[in-house]
């Protein structure tokens, strides 16, 4: 019964972890890296094609964003999640290939040109679609069993629609052990979800510190402060952009406009437009309103109860094609515009700030967090200028912060999710933060509150049964790496992926016809005659 931590350790981005358990090799979460690489990941130590079982907490691409490409090197097995996860997986990794593919067309548009060798996308469009249909939805609080001495349970954590925290009940040789992966841990008192539910015991915790140094202080008046900027910057005859992640942060702004709008708070400009630039984003306010019943708050059902749509209101405008998006800045009209990434590392939010950052009358409003490295993060840092699209864009609006709204607990909501369990977890692991934060907030559980933490980097494996290190992981420092150099060797990287995967279909067949047998082997053959150099 072994534990391997491979992403997101000493780092806030790119989570997954491995275990073996009865034979069984399962991944919780596989998600993408997002802004500045720092630290080395190892890989996960079996073939794509012999993966059993992933189990994901939510949906955001840091935690899924590389299914696809599991499934691309071979991965046929089953992925677990709630109902709400899969629904929204189902559009934000389609997403995800449609921008990996755009990507390489424009690359290799430009490469020809220069004789470079073709740009390969992460992974395709097909990659993803196959990757989907391998989805399990399950419901929230309902203990599972998935094969013999694996039961799971999917409790809501707060973070993002569909968001949980797993509990799994181990058994092998007769010694049963419970682990729980926290997720991401939700942010208390935010609209439209319900607070993170707690965790009664654990043996083991695998728990995530994005905001394990700072607080958020008292809860602000979003409302009031968002308002403020809109009034402000609408009286200056300006935009407000707003980089947003298209799923949870969205449909959070959309339920504070509601309000602003149902009170007049914004005074001559009570008809403002508001723009949602992402297809994505749009597709997901759907899935909202289609779960509500399942993740909404209290107060979030009420208002539904009583006709009113908590994250709609007259004067939202939606833009699907890219020419609706184009006409989004030749309107001289003030206006809101909401658009993703939240990073501002790709999609449509690139072309509103080009079009608005140079402009003093704009403000360019964040709403959540910037990895170190995004485009977002400089912004916020006090970029003067910014390249986009191939321009020197000079930075003359005003950036600000919307303070406070965050998806993620902060210190102290970390703490108390910890110290809700009924009795301390033999050892809690300290994951999903930046370097130092990972060691500061395992320091602190430690010290104040007498929690058994660790800090692990990525490699480091642990006996679940034993309670007991087998080796430690690796503090690896990236290297400044070749510009497009990881993706030349994609290709091969890919065929050497299906070479695998026979392997695996080969092993599953064991015992079977012998007729069946021969006939397969002879189909093998004839492909390898057929390439043989």
């Amino acid at each position: 019964m072994k534990l391997v931590f491979i992403g997101a350790d000493h780092e806030v981005t790119g989570s997954c972890h491995y275990m073996e358990v009865n034979g069984k090799h399962i991944l919780v979460d596989y998600g993408m890296e997002q802004g500045i690489d720092v630290l080395v990941n190892q890989d996960i130590p079996v073939n794509a094609a012999d993966i059993d079982y992933v189990f994901l907490t939510h949906a955001h691409i840091d935690h899924s964003g590389l299914l696809p490409l599991l499934y691309a090197k071979g991965f046929r097995g089953q992925i677990f999640c709630t109902e709400a996860t899969s629904d929204l997986c189902n559009v934000m990794l389609r997403d995800s290939a449609h921008i990996q593919m755009a990507e390489a067309e424009w690359r290799n548009r430009k490469g020809r040109r220069s004789g470079a060798e073709d740009y390969i996308p992460l992974y395709t469009m097909e990659d993803a679609i196959g990757v989907i249909k391998n989805f399990v939805p399950c419901p929230y609080d309902c203990r599972i069993s998935i094969y013999e001495g694996i039961q799971v349970r999917f409790t809501d954590i707060g973070h993002l629609l569909g968001s949980s925290s797993i509990e799994f009940w181990l058994t092998e040789e007769g010694k049963e052990k419970k682990i729980v992966f926290s997720g991401d841990i939700g942010n208390s008192n935010q609209p439209l979800l319900r607070d993170p539910q707690p965790t009664d015991f654990a043996d083991y915790v695998v728990m995530e510190s994005t905001y394990g140094d700072r607080s958020h202080g008292e809860r602000p008046d979003y409302v009031k402060e968002l308002a403020e900027v809109i009034q402000t910057t609408m009286d200056r005859g300006g935009n407000v952009v707003i980089p947003s992640f298209a799923v949870g942060r969205t449909q959070e702004l959309l339920y504070f406009i509601r309000i602003i709008k149902e009170q007049k708070l914004v005074r001559g400009h009570e008809n403002f437009p508001v723009y949602v630039d992402s297809p994505l984003a749009i597709e997901a306010t759907t899935i909202f309103n289609r779960n509500k019943s399942s993740c909404f708050d209290e107060e979030a059902i009420s208002l539904v109860h009583h006709g009113i749509n908590p994250i709609s209101f007259p004067g939202l405008k939606s833009s699907i094609t890219s020419d609706e998006s184009r006409q989004i800045n030749f309107n001289t009209t003030p206006k809101v515009i909401i658009s993703a990434s939240g990073m501002c590392e790709a999609g449509r939010i690139r072309h509103h700030l080009k079009h608005n950052l140079w402009r003093e009358e704009c403000t360019v409003l964040f709403v959540g967090y910037q990895a170190v490295g995004s485009l977002g993060r400089s912004l916020l840092e006090g970029a003067k200028t910014v390249h986009l699209f191939g321009e020197e864009i000079t930075v003359r609006a005003d950036i600000r912060r919307l303070n406070g709204v965050s998806g993620h607990a902060d210190r102290e909501g970390l703490i108390h999710w910890i110290r809700s369990f009924r009795e301390k977890p033999e050892r809690v692991f300290i994951v999903h933060g930046e370097d130092s934060v990972c060691d500061s907030f395992a320091a602190l559980l430690k010290d104040t509150y007498g929690f058994n933490t660790a800090a692990p980097y990525s490699g480091a494996e642990f006996d679940l049964t034993a309670n007991a290190w087998i080796k430690e992981g690796l503090r690896i420092p990236v290297e400044k790496k070749k510009k497009d150099s990881s993706h030349i060797s994609d290709v091969f990287h890919r065929l050497v992926a299906a070479g695998q995967r026979l392997m695996a279909v080969i092993r599953h067949n064991e015992g079977g016809a012998n007729k069946d047998l021969a006939k397969f082997a002879d189909q093998i053959n004839s492909l390898c005659d057929k390439w043989d150099r």
